[in-house]
């Protein structure tokens, strides 16, 4: 079982340390997005420098480029990629539920490679046997992606979901015996909570999968702020205590991460910040700044006069919006480095204000702040 030390409480918030095999996360912790093996347009090094202590993989891409088994031969995901520290595994899951022509059974899904065409067929029993042989510290189990948001197929993928996470379990335990019987180290897996904005679906998915023996939670969906406020309201407090619990995909709006560490979540993922970069939106305490506009291209000043990344002080807006307007990739590059700081900083300062009991003062002055009230 993965060891999960909670070393204080504010209501439903919680400031805890997890240990894996890779070493510790300091929660709550914003988790990088390496969904190919890397953070897109950063190096592990800069990932380290900017302060972030774990990333997250994605099983479906690893599992068609470059194949589990050569990661294995690598060492494992953290080995393979130099990264040396926390490593997470989703399970692919949404992304072969948002390819076309899936083709869905109890089995679980066949679905055709988006590189060449490809056939697969993904079922619970192969996606913990991949995510094993990639060697992260902490699995997701397979999932169903609803087809829709109605409550007829929210409560059909929830039920499927729940079936196959039994099976996950099952094979789960069946390779941990197998890899600690060779010395390998101990992987972590994590069930997915369902039911989508339907609160009633949510707690009984919640209370389906609290007596499972399983190491942590994954809680996902798309959301506005109340909306996710409601939910997790429902969910976490039927959760068992001593598991974490990471909130699937959401990060890019900064709200999204004081909403989830107040009511529970301990570690959060999303592509969105490094996304948003290499596009040229950058986040700033004062709001998020569209560094390709007109405005900018005279303004010295740094992205963030507050901000202490390696971009914000060494470099100024007017060059960044040149690098953006030739199409330079360092200024890509730049814009990542600013942006994964800014995140993995606030919710690092989230971790610190729940330690000395002033979140809802943190939270207050930054909302109102970046939000223009």
């Amino acid at each position: 079982m993965l060891k999960f030390d909670i070393l204080k409480r504010d209501g439903l918030a919680r400031v805890g340390v997890m240990h894996t095999p890779h070493g510790d996360v300091k929660t709550p912790a914003f988790v990088g997005a390496s969904t190919r093996a890397t953070v897109k347009a950063l190096t592990f090094e800069q990932m380290r420098e900017l302060s972030s202590q774990a990333v997250l993989a994605n099983t479906y891409h690893l599992f068609l480029k470059p194949g589990s088994a050569l990661i294995r031969e690598g060492g494992g995901l953290a080995e393979f990629m130099s990264w040396h520290g926390p490593t997470f595994t989703d399970s692919g899951g949404f992304q072969i539920f948002s390819l076309p022509d899936v083709k869905l059974s109890e089995e679980g899904a066949t679905f055709k490679s988006h590189i060449d065409g490809q056939k697969f067929l993904m079922t619970p029993e192969l996606s913990m046997q991949t995510q094993w042989e990639i060697g992260a510290d902490i699995h997701m189990a397979f999932d169903q992606l609803a087809k829709s948001d109605s409550r007829f197929d929210m409560e059909k993928a929830m039920l499927r979901t729940h079936r196959w996470l039994t099976r996950c379990v099952d094979e789960h335990e069946r390779l941990e015996d197998e890899y600690l019987a060779k010395g390998l180290p101990e992987q972590y897996l994590f069930a997915v909570v369902q039911g989508g904005t339907f609160l009633d679906l949510r707690k009984e998915s919640a209370e389906f999968e609290a007596v499972l023996p399983v190491d942590g939670y994954g809680i996902g969906g798309v959301f506005t702020a109340d909306g996710m406020s409601e939910m997790l309201k429902t969910v976490c407090p039927i959760l068992p205590e001593e598991r974490p619990r990471h909130l699937l995909g959401m990060g890019q709006e900064p709200i999204d991460l004081f909403v989830g560490a107040e009511f529970g979540c301990d570690t959060f993922d999303c592509v969105g910040p490094t996304r948003m970069a290499r596009n040229g939106a950058l986040y700033t305490l004062n709001g998020r700044v569209n560094i390709k506009n007109a405005k900018f291209e005279h303004d010295f000043t740094p992205v963030d006069d507050d901000c202490d990344c390696k971009c914000c002080k060494n470099y100024t807006r007017a060059y960044l919006h040149h690098l953006f307007k030739v199409d330079e990739i360092t200024g890509k590059v730049l814009a990542s480095i600013h942006n994964e700081h800014f995140v993995v900083s606030v919710v690092n300062k989230i971790r610190n204000s729940l330690l000395d009991g002033t979140f809802q003062d943190y939270k207050k002055e930054f909302l109102a702040r970046y939000y223009k009230g």
